[in-house]
Formats: structure tokens, sequence, C-alpha cells
């Protein structure tokens, strides 16, 4: 199965966020990330909705959020050229022997160290999920205390 990129534009309203994911939820198909801020526009928000399925599948998503009340404008990214981001914040145990080591780590993936305890480091990085997984597995011999990541946003490259 592909994974699909979609973005919404959605009117800033209550509720919206959890009628879009309910249409998700009744007709079966999986949010693998969801991310919602604000927009170029006021009064108006922008969802980006990972998901998978096939070509079928996407294009029911489409037409069916196109029906809720608050959807505003449906975009498919994943056809386009697109930039997509992640964030991930990681806290590992560290032993200060070993903080040079994650230093090097941390620089190589252009992430930063944002908080320093006496046996903990706190990473940021950010990039593609491609990239935050790759720095996540090369912190597990380290000892992951706690990692929370952000959904994907995405935008499509060049002119709209």
């Amino acid at each position: 199965m592909n994974k699909h990129t979609v973005s919404i534009l959605v009117n800033d309203q209550p509720g919206v966020l959890q009628r879009v994911a309910g249409l998700f939820g009744r007709r079966g198909f999986n949010i693998e990330s969801i991310t919602v801020g604000c927009s170029e526009e006021a009064g108006l928000s922008r969802m980006i909705v990972v998901t998978s399925g096939d070509e079928r599948t996407l294009d029911q998503i489409t037409k069916q959020l196109g029906k809720l009340i608050d959807v505003i404008a449906v975009r498919q990214l994943s056809g386009l050229p697109m930039v997509s981001r992640e964030l991930a914040l990681i806290r590992v145990h560290v032993q200060p022997l070993k903080r040079p080591e994650i230093l090097g780590v941390v620089e190589t993936f252009r992430g930063s160290i944002i908080d320093i305890a006496a046996d903990t480091m706190v990473v940021e990085i950010v990039g593609e999920a491609e990239k935050i997984q790759a720095m996540v597995e090369l912190m597990r011999p380290y000892g992951i205390q706690e990692l929370t990541r952000t959904g994907v946003t995405a935008m499509a490259r060049g002119a709209r």
C-alpha cells in the first residue's frame, strides 16, 4: 500500500478535527499522521493527513472530505513535487563519557541538543520521516527514555 499526503483547508471551528478524523474512522481509512495549524488566511486552518491505500482509496477519501461542510479545499500532495518535514524530541540516557559520541551523531543529522542534565540529553531533529526514523534507531543503543514526534507537515513545491 502506498502512503498518501493530503492537504485539507478547513474552517477554524470547534469540532472540525473530530469530524475529519471521524470520517476516516467510519470509512475504515487509517490516519498515519495528522497535523493541524493556522493557514495563510485568518479563520482557516490547514490539516496535513498522511494515510495509506491504493488510488481508489485516496479518491474515496478526497470525495468524502469534500462533502464535509467545514472543508474548503482538499489537495493530494503525494502526486506532486513536495516538501515534507517532521520534528522529533528524543530524551536519551547518556553517561558523561558518551556525550561527545552523541553530539557527533546529532551534528551529522543537523540536529540540536536542546537540554542537558546530569544523565540525560534531549535531542531535537527536523527532517523527512525517514531521517527522523534513522536518528531514532541510532539513539536506541544509548537508551531512549522518551520520544515524541510531530506528524508530517507538507507543502507542494513551486507556485500554487
